[in-house]
């Protein structure tokens, strides 16, 4: 890991901790496909451990629709991949509302294998007091979503580098423009327009560079 970058995940984690509350500290990293967002949680979970912090760390790839639910508008479509991706009332029942004050405590990192295309309840389990979720994936400021957060990333880059990384990491076209990534590039456009999420987050970066990220603007709470 770079200075650079060594130096913004402190400067993250020290916003965090600045944005602690009594019981669960509810942190998302979001950002478009291939932006980066589960190394820079995985590297920020590191930073907060080093601080002698307890992290819970999730992801909304574990909260999938079936296959029948995220194709039903068809496997092409655009507003398919941002409305039916992710099965949100599992997703608040399971793991954010027994997080979120008040909550049981009691929760799931996970309820579903895209992969296998299957149920695959993660075991139960108790969360700490004072703990902090770091959870990722796209879409996270949704309406339904961007009041749980405690606290939240917008990680930012062009699609052209984004879709990219994505080609690289699952041997799929690098073009945004390929018909291909239509589904994923458009839908995710159709987020950005609707929900805009740097307009939320606590905070948003620019993750083009991994090397030499940095920070574009800060939202007061």
């Amino acid at each position: 890991m770079t200075k650079l970058r060594t130096e913004l995940l402190c400067d993250v984690a020290t916003q965090i901790l600045a944005a602690a509350t009594p019981s669960i500290t509810r942190v998302a990293i979001d950002g478009v496909d291939g932006v980066g967002k589960t190394m820079f949680a995985d590297e920020l979970a590191v930073m907060l451990k080093r601080l002698d912090q307890t992290v819970i760390r999730a992801s909304v790839d574990a909260f999938h629709n079936p296959r029948a639910v995220r194709y039903q508008r068809g496997r092409t479509s655009p507003e398919g991949f941002f409305l039916d991706s992710y099965n949100y009332p599992l997703l608040q029942e399971t793991l954010l509302d027994p997080l979120s004050p008040g909550g049981t405590g009691c929760f799931r990192r996970g309820m579903f294998d895209h992969r296998t295309d299957s149920s695959a309840p993660l075991p139960e389990e108790i969360a700490l007091p004072r703990s902090f979720l770091l959870f990722d994936g796209i879409f996270l400021h949704r309406p339904e979503l961007r009041n749980y957060w405690d606290f939240s990333i917008f990680l930012e880059a062009a699609f052209s580098i984004t879709v990219h990384r994505g080609a690289m990491r699952d041997n799929g076209s690098p073009d945004p423009l390929a018909p291909e990534n239509r589904r994923y590039v458009e839908g995710q456009q159709l987020y950005l327009a609707s929900c805009q999420p740097q307009r939320f987050a606590s905070i948003t970066i620019n993750n083009e560079d991994l090397a030499a990220p940095f920070i574009i603007s800060l939202t007061s709470s």
